[in-house]
């Protein structure tokens, strides 16, 4: 699934244009696997997986495989919708930079919701 987040992102020119002021690395963990994703001006740069010592990210998101899997459903139920609702009812983990967060929340939003509209999600063994 990551292997496609980057061309649908950087195909959205909208979603790239709302990203434009947007610089991060953005750390998606999914149980134990760790997925880096590097932004610079709202498009995709690099995505990097596996477990690295000490490897820099701005923004965290963590979270189970069934957690993932509920929030990339076409339609989430109630409390899966949203990264904030997630964190909220302690099915996710938000850590790091709140400003960076904050300042760009619509377009981190809709790059993280992404998934929902490739297809694809998360398989039953936890693997993007």
């Amino acid at each position: 699934m990551f292997d496609k987040l980057a061309e649908a992102v950087n195909g959205d020119h909208n979603l790239v244009l709302r990203g434009k002021t947007c610089s991060l690395t953005l750390l998606i963990e999914i149980d134990n696997d760790e997925y880096f994703i590097d932004i610079v001006s709202g498009e995709i740069i690099n995505v990097v997986s596996g477990q690295f010592l000490m490897r820099h990210w701005d923004l965290a998101i963590r979270a189970s495989q069934a957690t993932w899997s509920k929030f990339w459903q076409k339609y989430p139920e109630p409390g899966f919708h949203d990264i904030f609702a997630m964190n909220r009812f302690g099915h996710c983990k938000i850590e790091g930079n709140t400003k960076v967060l904050l300042s760009h929340i619509r377009f981190i939003k809709d790059v993280v919701s992404k998934p929902r509209f490739l297809g694809t999600g998360v398989s039953s063994n936890g693997k993007a």
